[in-house]
């Protein structure tokens, strides 16, 4: 989780921020992001949706951090 907190911190998004961008309360954000909880696949899209990257690379799939295109843009 070590790139989401990074990514967050890059963006200089506080995790209050993040729970106001995702709709992710604060505190699972916080167990989210230290790795004490399991996130689904909606909050990992939501995450990679307002940190503008893809949920690959929040996955360590890629080392890619740009989003995939979106449909209609």
């Amino acid at each position: 989780m070590r790139r989401l907190k990074r990514l967050r911190e890059k963006r200089g998004y506080s995790q209050n921020k993040m729970q106001m961008l995702t709709g992710i309360d604060q505190s699972n954000y916080s167990k989210i992001e230290t790795g004490k909880r399991t996130w689904t696949i909606d909050q990992c899209k939501r995450i990679a949706f307002a940190l503008d990257t893809s949920m690959d690379y929040l996955l360590g799939q890629t080392d890619d951090p740009r989003p995939y295109p979106r449909p209609g843009k």
